[in-house]
């Protein structure tokens, strides 16, 4: 069984996490070490503790309590400065990481980031709560049992309003580092590999004020045997939807996954010969993704990655092609009219 240091104590490691482990833990006690969740926020103060999470100073100090051998880290600070915190929790003797998507920013990052991996017989997993999700398990069986025939082409909407955490954060610094990659891995399992076809990105715009790469990505790709895909997301959307669908020679099908923590559920609707039929069903995609990748951690030995890892890698890959592809577009755009720009700044997750 192990322990959990969480590294980052943002929106994703204290809002996303903590409350889901804390679930995770509670339906599967065999994977998990009875042992409070530890957390720290580098390089911005320590949030209040609160029940079931001990706050430490450093990462230093979490080496008091708990065991880096018998510990899995939550990796939750920005692609900007990940492989600056993974050098340090490597050093300090920790092994299985945990970290969110994406694995790295860049190209750049990605190859520091797996150079440290195996200078240090580090194991690798990535959150991805859409590759672990009842949704996702049930398209693959529909592309793959071929009962509809085969795949056209698969366009994914990921929509959510996002204006207070783009103004007043640079956790991020691109919308293809939000959903996206979510949806690019889901679209690497059903039709294979890729390459990036397009891409285009826009700002955020709220009154005076911009937010340069933060409003918009919309993404399309070449799969094997002529395939397209495209993801769509929208950062400045008045509503969220998180929506797959797939048009197939016999029909088609659209997947709608959980749009937050707070309503897990998805649903399912497959049209064949002019009739539809719509399945709704429990889908705590993160809960499932965190409880098998702590499975997975005390499985195996060290110095190897997630089987999925090679997927996490060449997502990261197109989306740095994407980004460049679109800031190339972007620039050659004619300008569009002034604004104050927001002060980039990088948080450890916040």
């Amino acid at each position: 069984m192990l322990c959990t240091l969480i590294v980052g104590l943002g929106r994703a490691g204290l809002g996303l996490h903590v409350p889901v482990l804390l679930r995770a833990r509670s339906q599967a006690l065999a994977a998990f070490a009875d042992h409070p969740i530890v957390g720290v926020d580098p390089g911005n103060g320590s949030p209040p503790g609160q029940r079931d999470l001990l706050i430490a100073d450093s990462l230093r100090q979490a080496c008091d309590l708990v065991d880096p051998a018998r510990t899995v880290v939550h990796l939750c600070t920005p692609p900007a400065v990940r492989v600056e915190v993974l050098r340090e929790v490597a050093a300090l003797g920790f092994s299985r990481i945990l970290a969110e998507k994406p694995l790295a920013g860049d190209r750049e990052a990605l190859r520091s980031l797996l150079r440290l991996a195996r200078e240090h017989d580090l194991r690798l997993s990535v959150v991805a709560p859409w590759l672990h999700s009842a949704l996702t398990r049930r398209l693959v069986r529909l592309v793959g049992d071929r009962r509809l025939g085969e795949v056209r082409s698969v366009s994914v909407i990921q929509h959510k309003p996002r204006f207070r955490r783009s103004l007043g954060s640079g956790s991020h610094t691109s919308a293809f580092d939000v959903e996206a990659p979510h949806a690019v891995g889901v679209l690497l399992r059903l039709l294979g590999d890729a390459r990036v076809h397009r891409a285009t990105g826009t700002d955020l715009r709220v009154g005076p004020v911009t937010v340069p790469r933060m409003g918009g990505a919309h993404l399309e790709l070449l799969h094997a045997d002529g395939i397209r895909s495209e993801v769509l997301s929208d950062l400045s959307a008045p509503v969220r939807q998180r929506r797959i669908a797939l048009d197939m020679a016999g029909g088609s099908v659209v997947g709608h996954y959980a749009v937050g923590q707070d309503d897990d559920f998805a649903q399912l609707e497959i049209t064949r010969d002019g009739h539809t039929t719509r399945e709704v069903f429990p889908d705590d995609s993160l809960r499932s993704c965190l409880t098998q990748a702590y499975r997975d951690f005390a499985a195996c030995g060290e110095g190897t990655g997630s089987d999925d890892l090679g997927l996490h890698v060449r997502t990261v890959e197109l989306l740095d092609e994407a980004k460049r592809l679109a800031a190339d577009e972007q620039a050659a755009a004619p300008p569009t009219g002034g604004g104050t720009r927001r002060k980039e700044a990088i948080t450890h997750g916040r």
